[in-house]
């Protein structure tokens, strides 16, 4: 065998996994559903995705369960991402045909009433505009032409999907926004009849993230990852920087290809566009769903420590979670603020990873800004004593 000698090897793996392209800028600032999971008619019918907001990461402490692993019964601690997640409203419903090509839409239905914060969403700027959508269909209810029962039955007749169309309550959440997030939610469970009765059932009314998660579940958040502009190829594909000495600049990439064929090819590494990518991640196991106002959102079995979800001092950019939240394990993508879209999970889950069930000992509520040393004000009360600023 030749010595290796130190000219160095004369290949080497690729930098940045091109599965991921092209990394440009995505067009949905909401992270969309392009697959939903396989349709079950045996069960009863049931939303599969909802969306919440990104608040911030804390980290808990939890006994493990998981036999022949070296840490098995032993406390490990895990990071957690909160995400807020108020109640969603059903404002409408969608049918579609299956053809050759596809799902075709053959008709939508909307309820009768939309909230102002919907309706925003329908306009690119609002305090302009004599705000007059959907009154002409509004109408439709108080008339006695029945446009919207015929369009009902069409749907049960023709469809063989039904999705429903509903929106956040973006005034509950801290992002400081009135233009809700709309997006359409497809219905799995029973038959088609009794999807579509199920939709306009639930017209104009409330929706919480209760209902259709559950704790110990894996479920997938579709997401828009957090942006850094343009960057060069040592930030964006990972390359080797060259030699200090190198002439006009290092964080480059010294051969682009071949003189034939005469043309960079696509799988070479070049600057742009990093992040801001639509990205799916599966498999997130949610630890716990509760609502922020409760003032034992934070407690545990072995903390028995009245306390919310809730930093001291809030989330970090982001304020105090008042409404229903999700806390999944792990980071997630995107920034704070960011709307989140979780989806039920596309496969059945068998391994005994995915079923173990969790229990927290302690979920840390210390603040995020700083080195954070108490969990409550009580706390931290009983420590420092009374201050100057509370007489």
């Amino acid at each position: 065998m030749e010595p290796l000698t130190s000219k160095g090897k004369y290949e080497a793996p690729r930098h940045g996994h091109l599965g991921f392209g092209p990394r440009k800028r995505t067009r949905s600032h909401r992270g969309r559903v392009k697959a939903y999971p396989k349709d079950n008619n045996k069960l009863p019918v049931h939303l599969t995705a909802f969306m919440g907001y990104k608040a911030g990461m804390t980290h808990v402490v939890r006994d493990l369960e998981r036999p022949g692993s070296k840490m098995h019964k032993k406390e490990i601690v895990e990071a957690v991402t909160i995400i807020e997640a108020p109640p969603m409203v059903v404002i409408g419903m969608v049918g579609y045909v299956e053809t050759p090509r596809g799902l075709r839409s053959l008709t939508a239905v909307w309820a009768e009433h939309l909230s102002e914060e919907a309706k925003r969403r329908f306009y690119k700027n609002w305090y302009r505009s004599k705000k007059k959508a959907f009154t002409k269909y509004a109408a439709k209810f108080a008339d006695s032409s029945n446009d919207v029962a015929r369009e009902t039955e069409r749907i049960k007749k023709y469809c063989s999907v039904v999705r429903v169309i509903a929106h956040t309550q973006v005034s509950k959440a801290k992002i400081h926004q009135r233009k809700a997030h709309v997006m359409e939610i497809q219905l799995n469970g029973g038959s088609v009849e009794q999807k579509v009765d199920f939709a306009r059932a639930h017209f104009e009314k409330e929706i919480p993230v209760g209902s259709i998660f559950e704790q110990n579940e894996n479920i997938d958040i579709i997401a828009t990852t957090k942006g850094h502009g343009f960057e060069g190829v040592t930030a964006r594909w990972g390359t080797k920087k060259l030699p200090r000495k190198t002439h006009r600049g290092l964080r480059k990439v010294a051969c682009i290809g071949a003189w034939h064929p005469s043309r960079v090819m696509y799988s070479v590494a070049r600057a742009g566009q990093r992040g801001y990518h639509r990205r799916t991640e599966i498999n997130k196991k949610i630890y716990r769903i509760a609502n922020g106002a409760d003032a034992k959102s934070g407690t545990t079995e072995y903390d028995l420590t009245e306390k919310t979800i809730n930093p001291m001092g809030g989330f970090p950019h982001y304020g105090l979670v008042n409404e229903d939240f999700v806390m999944i394990k792990g980071g997630c993508a995107g920034s704070k603020k960011r709307v989140i879209t979780l989806r039920k999970s596309l496969t059945v889950h068998t391994s005994r990873r995915a079923l173990e069930q969790i229990s927290c000992k302690f979920i840390d509520t210390s603040s995020k800004f700083g080195h954070g040393r108490f969990q409550t004000a009580a706390e931290k009360h009983q420590f420092m004593g009374t201050l100057k600023k509370d007489l």
